[in-house]
């Protein structure tokens, strides 16, 4: 058998190993932070609340200085972050506790909705679905409740 033949034959056996060889490891290093996006695109309190409470629950179990959270508002969902919604001081805690709340700017777009109407402390991506996705590829939890 050539070389290259071999090397390309050690390539994909390898490739075949390696996904059974990634599960084996530990969920992360005691050194890596977990981190975790959280979906939201519902203009209902309840769905708010729940996903404000995942994010404090993954704090406590995990530990503050352990885990990244994201809170990524899209859709019906930005309702929830203007000013004087029903849960803007759940947000305002979430946001002093570390976690990051961001609202879709193609939302603001669409609806006609200003910066100036959203909460303080609010940070805003471009997109909320690309943003999700991009944390998905990075390796960041994903959860919608």
């Amino acid at each position: 058998m050539n070389r290259a033949l071999s090397a390309t034959l050690l390539a994909a056996f390898l490739a075949v190993l390696a996904p059974g060889a990634a599960a084996a490891q530990p969920a992360a290093a005691p050194s890596d932070r977990y981190k975790v996006v959280i979906q939201v695109s519902d203009n209902d309190p309840a769905k708010w609340n729940l996903a404000l409470n995942n994010a404090r629950n993954v704090q406590v179990d995990l530990g503050m200085d352990n885990v990244d959270v994201e809170v990524v508002a899209y859709g019906p969902g930005l309702a929830m972050l203007k000013s004087g919604s029903a849960v803007a001081q759940r947000i305002d805690s979430a946001n002093a506790q570390g976690v990051g709340v961001l609202a879709c700017e193609n939302t603001m777009r669409n609806t006609k909705v200003e910066r100036s109407q959203i909460l303080p402390g609010v940070k805003f991506v471009d997109a909320g679905v690309v943003h999700i996705m991009k944390r998905q590829r990075e390796g960041w939890g994903y959860v919608r409740p």
